[in-house]
Parts: structure tokens; sequence; C-alpha cells
């Protein structure tokens, strides 16, 4: 039997990857902010850049795709219950980015500076320290 991390409550790592449950659902926009927003560090600066920004250099398809990433985290954060308010708070800012991402030649510039997916993560955070508190991590 596999040893159990005391950080999942006893569950298996692969079943915190797939559990429904708040910390697992936490734990997964997590990581998909992290890959959306802050996959790279620029060499010689501190600035990240991640996926969303780097698939702005695909005409229109990009912003597609990183709109339908950024989609999946605001819908796991619904299922768990989050307010519709929220919910229609998220959809604006990846509607936003989408729209911004989707201009030719320059939709790039607004995909580093204007970051839909880590406002997204602050929102499901908030509302996941509210309602769920036995979520909360501590980063170090």
């Amino acid at each position: 039997m596999p040893a159990s991390d005391p950080n999942t409550s006893g569950q298996r790592p692969a079943d915190a990857l797939l559990g429904r449950d708040p910390a697992s659902v936490r734990k997964r926009v997590e990581a998909m902010e992290n890959i959306l927003e802050g996959l790279f560090v620029i060499p010689g600066t501190n600035f990240r850049v991640g996926l969303d920004a780097l698939m702005g250099v695909l005409p229109v398809g990009g912003s597609v795709m990183a709109a339908a990433m950024g989609s999946w985290m605001a819908w796991e954060a619904r299922n768990l219950g989050m307010p519709r308010l929220y919910f229609f708070r998220m959809a604006g800012n990846i509607a936003l980015d989408a729209l911004l991402g989707a201009v030719p030649v320059v939709g790039m510039v607004p995909d580093l500076f204007f970051r839909s997916n880590t406002r997204n993560l602050k929102i499901i955070r908030s509302w996941l320290d509210k309602n769920h508190p036995h979520t909360v991590t501590v980063d170090v």
C-alpha cells in the first residue's frame, strides 16, 4: 500500500489530482494558473511568462485556446458551488483577456500584463478561504 501524503488528508497523490473536494480543486486550479501565467522566467528579469502569453503568438486560435484553458479553471470553481457573481466576474476576466489577445500583432502585449488567470485564481482562493478554510495552504 503506498504511503499517504499528510497534506492530502490521507489521500493518495493520484486521488488528490482527481478528487472533487475543495482541496483537490484548489491544487488543480493553482497548477493550471502556474502553467498559464508563470511557466517561464524571462532571463535577466523576474518577469514570469506562461502559455497564455506564448499562445498569443498564434492569431485568434491562441486566444481561443487560452480562453478555453482559463474557462476550465472557472468551471472547476463553479462546480464547487461558487456563487454566480464570482463566476461572472471570472468569465468577464477571461473574455477581456481573449478580446485583447485577439488583436493581430499587438495582442501578445496585453497578455503579458493583464493576467486574467491570476486574477481568477485570487477570486477562487478568496472564496475557498472563506467557505472551505481547511484548504488554505501556507506559502513559504
